[in-house]
């Protein structure tokens, strides 16, 4: 073996080994390309989801194998990684293809992904995504409307 062979991975290698790894997201092992803890921040997270989470790989990976119970990745589309001027950040971004396990229906997500890499692995994660688009594809759209009502309220009794 070279001294190359060893070499630590790129940000740019994460991430395209990320978007590889995506579609199977309990079995191809997308947890490993994690660190051992890692930042996830959702800017645009609905009510009732973290905005920020510090986890762990493991929970991740638990995490991971609940929402496959739920939602079957099968491909991932018009996936674009970008350099930045700092090379451990890269932009991503991507369309996930998919179905609901219960009941066949097809889904189409976007992602716009900010990942920083140390060593070789993503340890801070900034996902962007449509929370309606992702609540309707899911069949979680009239829990969300109930959530937002909430929140509304919420805001007007301050």
């Amino acid at each position: 073996m070279t001294e190359q062979d060893h070499a630590v991975p790129t940000a740019r290698e994460v991430a395209e080994r990320f978007l590889a790894a995506a579609p199977d997201p309990v079995g191809s092992g997308l947890a490993d390309l994690y660190g051992d803890t890692v930042v996830i921040e959702m800017p645009f997270a609905p009510p009732g989801v973290p905005r920020r989470t510090e986890t762990t790989r493991e929970q991740l990976r638990a995490r991971f194998a609940a929402g496959a119970g739920v939602r079957e990745y099968t491909g991932v589309g018009s996936a674009a990684v970008h350099e930045t001027r700092d090379p451990g950040v890269v932009v991503v971004e991507c369309d996930l293809h998919g179905r609901l396990v219960a009941t066949g229906e097809r889904f189409v997500l976007s992602y716009i992904n900010v990942m920083t890499v140390r060593d070789g692995r993503i340890v801070h994660s900034k996902d962007y995504s449509d929370p309606i688009a992702a609540a309707k594809a899911l069949g979680l759209l009239p829990r969300l409307l109930e959530l937002l009502a909430a929140d509304a309220a919420e805001e007007d009794g301050r």
